[in-house]
């Protein structure tokens, strides 16, 4: 069986190499570049405590497309300069999976566009923890029947933005619910704190806490007369996305177009 060939971008942050290490633990996956800005002219191997496995950090881009001749990136890099990276490897004719944040609308349309056009996949994905893609469909479920929501989500105190991706996508989904029936519009007449009650998207107020200790937890309250029901994901461990990952990997020559969000290939 002919093994996929994955490179990974961003591959010395952490969670590039929790890739490194899931990947390579896979027998139908074949790790055969890694580019990062830091660590360059190391082996990937040795940085993910997994030992030399001859995966050379480069930090040209270009030059690992060139000799690593992938079929898939994943990357977990920052918004910054993302455009132009994801336009780099979908030209080269390689798919992409993304769980990067922060990415802009514009510039997901023109990678769209390039998508669309070359037939590859890219994947874009705020969250590819399997039960986070699901709490965002319960959310969803749960807003044809209750319409008061908020969001709080809640990371570790070295995430850059806010709020997180996982609560953008889950905001905008229960908003389109809403949208249906009419915007929420929040009864507080007066504001004593600024930004006490959090930002709000689509009538869904959502809310960012950035503290040590936590890693990754969001809860999406409902609100009813008489009642409350709170939905809520936590990630323990960066291992958690790991089976979205390889999932998504192995999805991808069966997508020609961008999708965002796990649960397209759930």
């Amino acid at each position: 069986m002919k093994k996929i060939r994955v490179i990974v971008t961003g591959a010395c942050g952490r969670m590039g190499l929790e890739c490194v290490r899931a990947i390579s633990a896979e027998s139908d996956l074949e790790l055969t570049g890694a580019f990062d800005v830091a660590g360059a002219g190391k082996d990937i191997g040795e940085l993910a405590g997994i030992g030399p496995n001859g995966v050379i950090v480069s930090d040209c881009l270009a030059s690992v497309l060139k000799s690593a001749k992938p079929d898939v990136a994943v990357d977990f890099t920052i918004a910054q300069g993302f455009g132009a990276r994801a336009a780099s490897i979908l030209k080269s004719g390689t798919r992409l999976v993304s769980g990067t944040t922060g990415i802009d609308a514009a510039t997901i349309k023109k990678l769209e566009k390039i998508a669309a056009e070359k037939k590859l996949c890219v994947l874009l994905a705020p969250n590819f923890a399997v039960g986070a893609a699901l709490m965002t469909q319960f959310a969803q479920m749960a807003a044809e029947r209750m319409s008061e929501c908020e969001i709080i989500e809640m990371h570790h105190n070295r995430k850059l933005d806010a709020p997180s991706g996982t609560a953008m996508d889950t905001a905008n989904k229960v908003a389109e619910v809403y949208a249906k029936s009419g915007v929420r519009v929040d009864p507080t007449k007066t504001i004593k704190l600024d930004g006490a009650r959090g930002g709000s998207l689509g009538g869904v107020s959502v809310h960012s806490v950035r503290l040590p200790g936590f890693l990754a937890s969001q809860e999406v309250i409902f609100g009813a007369p008489g009642q409350t029901l709170t939905i809520r994901h936590d990630t323990i461990s960066r291992e958690s996305f790991m089976p979205g990952v390889i999932l998504a990997i192995r999805s991808a020559s069966r997508i020609k177009k961008l999708v965002v969000g796990l649960e397209n290939i759930l």
